[in-house]
């Protein structure tokens, strides 16, 4: 195709972090009485409890579990659990994409733990049988950055004795966990929901917070990492009493956001509004003969950070220069906004298929794919 096509997408921001904001987000939605005020007045207050709330409902997590509002994003929420909980018993790791080896770097290398690790080259997952019980495990539901996915929970035992740890930045409000099989989850605001960055969100189970109060970790602590104090989980961070100053700004962000969500019928509505996204996109892959799925195995494949690598591979260096070109030249147009693949990724594209995308506008965007590539020959 040489010819430039007739329509662009409404809404050309295809990120996959910060995703794109909700359908008919505007700053006027923005409640701003909160603003200017502390986080710490009845107001303040009253606005991160009710965020952490509705996000609990959202998601349906089981009763008994806690959830918190954290600094630092996910990379804060994980690393929180990874220093806090880590210790009293030996660890799996598993890793399929950048950030799940970046866990595996805290756990073997900088905490130094005796760990079983697992690893997988970019669009696979690694062997999920014969996971000792006994031992705490750290895995990532979606690999943001590889495109591949858990098919479910069923290779987690439910009589475990370790704490499964499960980083669900990408999948939260896009895909089915099973929470009752998390013991630790984490997942950020810029995801899934279209949210601002810099706050993350910490899941923790009753064994969870067993695990906390009967074993402190054998380490010092930071203070953004700490959950407990004299023995004892500090409630008031489940409660909207957060460890440091949050942006309020950001906070009633996330509140427009749930609404857009409840609005749309919930976790349901978002779930299917991402697989139309990554359908409508796995139909146009499977009609072209110049782009490939990185992750080949459809049950394993994300439904939010769709990762395409080029079919003709004898060249990497070529194909990097042509992924930036591509990139460019769709910016330059207006019709993408941030489609190339991770930067340790192979050379190709990353498209977020998120509910917070329309499905017309991958619709609109794959013949503008088509007409990059073939103007970056």
């Amino acid at each position: 195709m040489t010819t430039e096509p007739a329509r662009k997408p409404a809404h050309p921001s295809f990120s996959s972090g910060p995703c794109p904001k909700p359908p008919g987000w505007s700053l006027d939605s923005i409640d701003t009485r909160v603003l200017g005020r502390s986080h710490r007045s009845a107001l303040g207050k009253a606005r991160l409890e009710e965020a952490i709330e509705r996000t609990r409902a959202l998601l349906r997590l089981p009763d008994g579990y806690r959830l918190g509002i954290v600094p630092a994003s996910d990379t804060g929420a994980m690393e929180m659990a990874i220093w806090s909980l880590l210790g009293p018993r030996p660890v799996t790791m598993l890793a399929w994409e950048s950030f799940g080896a970046g866990w595996v770097t805290d756990v073997a290398k900088q905490l130094k733990l005796d760990a079983e690790i697992r690893t997988a080259d970019y669009g696979q997952i690694c062997d999920l049988g014969g996971i000792d019980p006994a031992c705490d495990l750290v895995f990532t539901w979606n690999g943001t950055t590889s495109g591949v996915r858990v098919p479910d929970a069923d290779w987690i035992t439910a009589d475990r004795a370790g704490l499964s740890i499960c980083d669900a930045t990408s999948a939260a409000f896009a895909q089915d966990i099973d929470w009752p099989k998390i013991d630790v989850g984490t997942f950020s605001w810029q995801k899934a929901l279209g949210g601002e960055a810099a706050h993350g969100m910490l899941v923790l189970s009753p064994r969870a917070v067993e695990r906390l109060e009967s074993a402190p970790a054998p380490r010092p602590l930071p203070k953004i990492f700490r959950l407990t104090k004299g023995g004892r989980l500090i409630e008031g961070i489940f409660k909207g009493e957060t460890i440091n100053t949050p942006s309020m700004l950001a906070v009633e962000d996330w509140l427009v956001a749930l609404d857009w969500a409840e609005g749309i019928g919930g976790l349901e509505a978002l779930i299917a509004r991402a697989d139309a996204n990554a359908a409508a996109l796995d139909r146009w892959v499977q009609s072209s003969a110049w782009i490939e799925h990185l992750a080949a195995d459809p049950t394993i494949r994300s439904n939010t950070s769709v990762c395409l690598q080029f079919a003709d591979r004898s060249d990497a260096e070529a194909n990097k220069a042509r992924q930036k070109a591509i990139v460019r030249l769709l910016e330059g147009e207006e019709a993408a906004f941030d489609i190339g693949a991770y930067r340790d990724a192979p050379p190709g594209l990353r498209i977020w298929c998120g509910a917070t995308v329309e499905t017309d506008d991958i619709e609109a965007l794959t013949p503008w794919l088509d007409w990059a590539w073939e103007k970056t020959k």
